[in-house]
């Protein structure tokens, strides 16, 4: 295994890979390790929708991407990843997590409205981020997008409950060639820790 400051300075999205197959069991323990990510309540109210084979995927795509607008698709090699995992969160379980006994003093068991933050959604994206890592410690590529304006058509296809947010998609597989090749925000300048952190109180950074 490499060193955890290694694995998040390398990590990259990864927008080409090859049609190699990925593992079953390596999901399910990228999935375990993600479970392990911060949850309020430990109400762990997210799920992963995946999609592996040429079939499912393709299935996804030819409801995202159509075949007409592909020839303009700058990744097209993003199409090869043989594994799709979309995140979703569950409001609902929050509520009911925080509607229990040990929780009922925060008032949050009232509805998703009692919520300031929305939790499920913090709390899905840290697990999504730790899939992206996961996969870069095992040597793999990741990437994850937004589905956008698809989302109403693959909700029907994929039966995913409106009740449930989607976070986002993870592309998972083997990196093609060109498949760490910068995206068109990548010039932008990294912002430093000083630019970042406000001490004490807030005041703009120097």
């Amino acid at each position: 295994m490499t060193e955890f400051r290694e694995v998040v300075r390398n990590r990259r999205m990864t927008r080409a890979f090859t049609v190699d197959p990925v593992d079953p069991e390596l999901i399910d323990d990228f999935v375990d390790l993600a479970s392990r990510a911060p949850s309020a309540g430990k109400t762990q109210g997210w799920h992963a929708l995946v999609l592996e084979g040429a079939a499912d995927v393709a299935r996804y795509w030819d409801l995202t991407l159509p075949v007409d607008k592909r020839a303009t698709f700058r990744w097209p090699q993003l199409l090869d990843a043989p594994v799709l995992m979309i995140v979703l969160a569950d409001p609902d379980a929050y509520v009911e997590r925080y509607g229990e006994a040990d929780k009922a003093r925060t008032g949050l068991g009232a509805s998703v409205d009692a919520w300031p933050v929305p939790y499920w959604t913090v709390d899905a994206s840290m697990a999504a981020m730790t899939i992206l890592l996961a996969a870069e410690d095992e040597g793999m590529g990741a990437l994850f997008f937004g589905l956008f304006q698809s989302e109403p058509e693959v909700r029907r296809e994929l039966a995913i409950p409106d009740r449930l947010e989607i976070i986002g998609v993870i592309a998972l597989g083997h990196a093609g060639d060109g498949g760490e090749a910068p995206g068109r925000s990548a010039d932008r300048p990294r912002r430093s820790a000083d630019q970042i952190i406000h001490r004490g109180r807030w005041q703009s950074p120097a």
